[in-house]
């Protein structure tokens, strides 16, 4: 049976030492979450992602959902009253502005809810995820009666939402969509069509689900010009508020999948439903990449819980399991065997998982708390220099999380051994449905694309650069550090190889852009080695600190340091291979004729 314990102490020391949290305090919503209520609030929600969330996992994973004659779906035991649990404990609204029932805390707490649920139950936090992300979209981009309908409801849980974007032709390329909307006289649309792939598409979670799906208005540009977002609810919704008939929204089936057993993900069939217009015609990407941008850092999320949840029960396991001796000599005589923790490839297995899992949690915060000070700060310089921030970590937080967290997966379950390949540990579970963040909410040759053909030259270059500057300022400052010395040199060097791509991309990707293509993947996880080492440096900093001033609570600081060290001499130097790469080229790639492979 697999464990979980959610890492509130990490989150504290990452928010409050190295980030600095008390320093945002005059931005909205702050000072009603000081630190000593931030560390309540996490204690709570720790408690039931723990508590009630987690022992569902293998629930939801063994029973999956069920379909009925009737189109309506019902989701595995316990379900419901763990949605419950979440929804009237606040959970869902926790960031979600106050003017429409929620309690205006940071968006930085929601990302560090998005991990807790998603390491208890990847399956069950999609639902409240992609209601949150419908959120997002309908505030930014609804009308003002479309907001008073329908945010209340959807923040408090009592309704669900949905984004419904692939069709069974097209995925990436949404300029291909078939789903049409006819304008009716009273102002609203009918909508017809089908969607795959809908993540809690149908279910029994909520008393209504608000679909947001994108469609094209008859007689609209074709391509991506000439596509719309409309709001569906799948029970049409009166003018008092109360609930009318069913929409002409129904679920026709549901996938069969590798994971996430436990979230209906279904095919949706549209047929003449009644939508209305969310923004303007045609205008319908941007209202969607609200929710799509705010979705992928929550997948990325979810690739770290998923690595995190898996560490965490194979380091369990190796410090259990007897198996041979210790090159070295037996440790422990007086057994059979020693525990597995003694081999040095078992450590550094573990290490390497738990050296991203540390390095992209801060990352991810960090993130976060640039999102709060692009949407909240009364500045205009500091929002956009969050903005940027935030814009050209999007794509490697979900690209990179979301490959090493499977990869993590994977190691973890190899700890096992064969116990691994066998359900009852839960290490399948967590390889399985891990596999599935690398491929939606854009795969992740997609999001290597974004970063390297949009974000790496967008406003000159101005994002990078800057991110450029502030490593290359924390290098200089810390260069006379004794204790940091070598990891500051191995950053500096990681810096170089960044930079050098970046130029290598600037000469030679313009007039051959198969060059970006050919080594967009490899820039895309140097750049993340690099942002995880920057906050590696800043977070050994920190715990040097900490030391000094004889904080170190059950050696905290200590085994931060050595997982900074570890990080630093065995992880940071693979950005010499990717640049490495990235300078080879496309000839290779593009060589070999098509029907040759």
């Amino acid at each position: 049976m697999a464990i979980y314990k959610a890492p509130v102490e990490d989150v504290l020391f990452i928010l409050g030492e190295v980030l600095h949290y008390e320093r945002y305090s005059n931005l909205p919503g702050f000072s009603d979450a000081p630190p000593d209520v931030l560390e309540a609030i996490l204690a709570e929600g720790a408690k039931l992602c723990e508590e009630a969330i987690q022992p569902l996992n293998a629930v939801g994973d063994r029973e999956g959902c069920t379909r009925h004659p009737d189109g309506s779906v019902t989701t595995p035991a316990g379900f419901k009253a763990a949605y419950d649990a979440y929804r009237n404990g606040g959970w869902l609204g926790l960031s979600a502005p106050a003017d429409y029932g929620g309690q205006g805390l940071p968006m930085t707490l929601n990302t560090v809810m998005q991990e807790f649920i998603s390491s208890a139950n990847l399956a069950f936090g999609m639902y409240p995820g992609l209601t949150q992300g419908a959120i997002a979209a309908l505030l930014v981009h609804g009308s003002q009666e479309q907001k008073r309908t329908y945010l209340p409801k959807m923040i408090t849980g009592e309704w669900a939402g949905t984004m419904n974007l692939t069709e069974p032709h097209c995925g990436t390329d949404l300029g291909l969509l078939k789903t049409k909307a006819v304008p009716q006289p009273d102002g609203s649309y009918a909508l017809s069509g089908t969607k795959i792939f809908i993540s809690a598409g149908e279910h029994d979670l909520a008393e209504n689900i608000i679909h947001l799906v994108l469609a094209r208005i008859e007689g609209a540009p074709e391509g991506t010009r000439g596509i719309s977002l409309f709001v569906v609810p799948k029970f049409l919704v009166q003018a008092d508020g109360a609930l009318g008939a069913h929409n002409g929204v129904s679920c026709g089936s549901i996938e069969h999948k590798m994971g996430i057993h436990g979230n209906a993900t279904c095919v949706m069939n549209y047929d003449g439903a009644r939508g209305w217009l969310v923004g303007g015609e045609n205008k319908g990407l941007a209202a969607m990449f609200v929710m799509m941008n705010e979705a992928r850092l929550a997948v990325g999320m979810q690739g770290l819980s998923q690595s995190e949840v898996a560490c965490q029960n194979a380091a369990a396991y190796a410090r259990e399991r007897l198996q041979g001796r210790a090159l070295t000599g037996p440790k422990f005589p007086d057994k059979p065997a020693d525990p597995i923790i003694v081999h040095p490839d078992v450590r550094r297995t573990l290490l390497q998982i738990r050296a991203f899992n540390e390095g992209a949690r801060a990352l991810a915060l960090w993130a976060a708390l640039s999102s709060d000070v692009a949407h909240r700060s009364p500045d205009p310089k500091e929002r956009q220099a969050a903005d940027d921030r935030l814009q050209l970590l999007t794509p490697v937080i979900k690209g990179v999380f979301t490959e090493l967290g499977f990869a993590n997966a994977v190691q973890a379950q190899q700890v096992f051994g064969g116990h691994g390949y066998i359900e009852e540990t839960g290490m399948s579970q967590f390889v399985r449905d891990a596999r599935i963040t690398m491929v939606y909410e854009g795969a992740n040759g997609v999001q290597a694309m974004d970063l390297v053909g949009r974000k790496l030259g967008r406003d000159g270059g101005r994002a990078v650069m800057t991110f450029f500057g502030e490593v290359a300022a924390f290098c200089r400052e810390n260069a006379g550090e004794e204790a940091l010395k070598p990891f500051v040199a191995s950053l500096a060097k990681s810096l170089e190889h960044a930079q050098a791509s970046a130029m290598w991309f600037a000469q030679n990707a313009m007039a051959k852009p198969d060059n970006a293509g050919a080594g967009a993947t490899d820039f895309m996880h140097l750049l993340g080695l690099l942002a995880m080492g920057y906050m590696w440096g800043r977070m050994a900093k920190a715990a040097l600190a900490k030391k000094a001033a004889g904080e170190d609570p059950g050696g905290r600081m200590e085994a931060k340091l050595i997982t900074a060290r570890f990080f630093a001499e065995h992880m940071l130097p693979e950005t010499s291979l990717r640049y490495r790469r990235i300078q080879a080229g496309a000839s290779a790639v593009m060589a070999m004729p098509a029907e040759m492979f």
